[in-house]
């Protein structure tokens, strides 16, 4: 696993030649993506996951309105904190907040939701149960922000610790609706190193592309964040390179692919 550790100052255009596909979602992939442009890098932008508006707004509304009654407010992606936070100004004080990792926290500061809690071990749900003050949750209110339909382990196990828990669906995934301009970046040879931050999303592509764009991207290596999207990639025949700690630790893993001698004819 790679992992974002101290390192020397990069040299501006370690990256040059290499077009890095960016997976994530719109409005999460322009920041990830201006980091590897710094870096010399050519982004090829191609959200793997659309994310919409909820189909119940009001449901969103009425959690808004009622912060106050709640202790912990836990914001399982970015997306849930750009679709989730209520509006500026709304944030009670003692209300804490807590997300999975620092791209989900730093969404929020930019909200104006500081002071996040995050995970010291993983950057996951189970990294977040793993925080000392979530180990016992007798009396306490807890409102988990997501998308629709998301995993029901983190509220089954926020419950079994005595916490009274809600959640709020405030957006709604979809796949992309035309991969074509994918299949193109792959014939082109645009592409030379894929990063992939959710299972879904990698679902989403790979049951849509060509199976000439399958091989191409069998050619280079997929970054992943997570061993449960290391473990799917690796089952769709996929060069794997697993890494820790977020954007950071995906352009570790590019920079020391790159100086191991990057693509491989």
């Amino acid at each position: 696993m790679v992992h974002a550790l101290d390192r020397a100052p990069v040299p501006a255009g370690v990256l040059a030649g290499q077009g890095v596909l960016v997976t994530r979602p719109a409005r999460q992939a322009g920041p990830f993506a201006q980091k590897l442009a710094a870096l010399g890098a050519t982004p090829v932008i191609f959200p793997a996951i659309a994310i919409l508006p909820p189909a119940d707004p009001a449901a969103l509304a009425r959690v808004h309105a009622a912060l106050e009654r709640y202790d912990f407010a836990v914001f399982v992606s970015a997306n849930a904190a750009e679709f989730g936070a209520p509006p500026a100004g709304a944030w009670p004080a003692h209300l804490v907040a807590l997300a999975p990792g620092p791209g989900t926290a730093e969404a929020l500061a930019a909200l104006g939701i500081a002071d996040t809690r995050v995970p010291a071990t993983t950057f996951d749900s189970e990294g977040l149960l793993a925080l000392p003050l979530l180990a016992d949750l007798r009396g306490k209110r807890i409102v988990i922000f997501r998308g629709d339909g998301g995993r029901e382990h983190l509220a089954d196990t926020l419950r079994a610790r005595g916490g009274e828990v809600d959640h709020v669906a405030c957006y709604r995934r979809a796949p992309p609706a035309d991969v074509a301009g994918l299949d193109a970046a792959f014939e082109e040879g645009r592409i030379t190193a894929v990063t992939v931050t959710a299972s879904e999303g990698l679902g989403n592509l790979w049951s849509r592309i060509a199976e000439g764009t399958r091989a191409s991207w069998r050619g280079c290596p997929t970054f992943v964040p997570h061993p449960r999207i290391a473990t799917q990639a690796r089952s769709l025949g996929l060069k794997v390179v697993e890494t820790a700690g977020g954007d950071a630790g995906i352009i570790a893993g590019l920079l020391d692919w790159v100086r191991a001698g990057g693509p491989k004819e």
